[in-house]
């Protein structure tokens, strides 16, 4: 058997303590099974959910019985947030989302990344914070370390992987700002 090389043996070295570990297990089953079982408007249920395993939630936030999180105690969010069908919240990092805003089905937050320019590898968690009153479009993704200003449309499909200013509607791959938002408050 030949020993294994100091690389490999650093890639064998969890990023996650025991604690972590034994959390992110608990919540899974939680996840495919209470959680993921729930009726559509059961939305307090789904709440009181992940504030049990550390979500910090404002008033009225409405997360869709099919929505993918990774770790919940990760996850911040302010009072009118919507999260919708089949959206992925890869919390490895931190994720802030001011009031009123939402992600629509198949949107993909990414707080986690490697250090491609080490030959380890490590984990990197990096935040993401998005703003007020914010529209995270259909199969959009927002990458780690990524700001997003207040009321910002982020398109359908587009990819945010560096920070948006406030008042713009971004779009493509990458996500530039291609035109002012005109934003009313209701």
């Amino acid at each position: 058997m030949t020993p294994t090389p100091p690389i490999e043996q650093k890639r064998l070295v969890s990023p996650w303590t025991p604690r972590e570990k034994i959390g992110r297990v608990l919540w899974s089953i939680v996840q495919a099974t209470l959680f993921r079982l729930t009726f559509h408007n059961w939305y307090g249920v789904r709440n009181a959910l992940l504030r049990l395993f550390g979500a910090k939630l404002g008033k009225d936030v409405r997360f869709r019985r099919t929505v993918r999180i990774e770790i919940p105690w990760n996850l911040d969010f302010a009072d009118g947030v919507t999260i919708g069908d089949f959206v992925i919240l890869y919390s490895l990092g931190p994720i802030r989302i001011g009031a009123r805003s939402f992600a629509s089905q198949y949107a993909h937050l990414c707080a986690g990344t490697h250090d491609a320019t080490r030959s380890d590898y490590p984990l990197i968690r990096e935040p993401i914070t998005i703003g007020e009153d914010v529209w995270i479009a259909a199969d959009a993704f927002v990458g780690p370390g990524v700001t997003i200003g207040d009321r910002v449309i982020l398109g359908a499909r587009a990819s945010a992987f560096s920070d948006l200013p406030a008042d713009m509607i971004c779009v493509g791959n990458p996500a530039r700002a291609v035109k002012p938002r005109e934003f009313r408050r209701v």
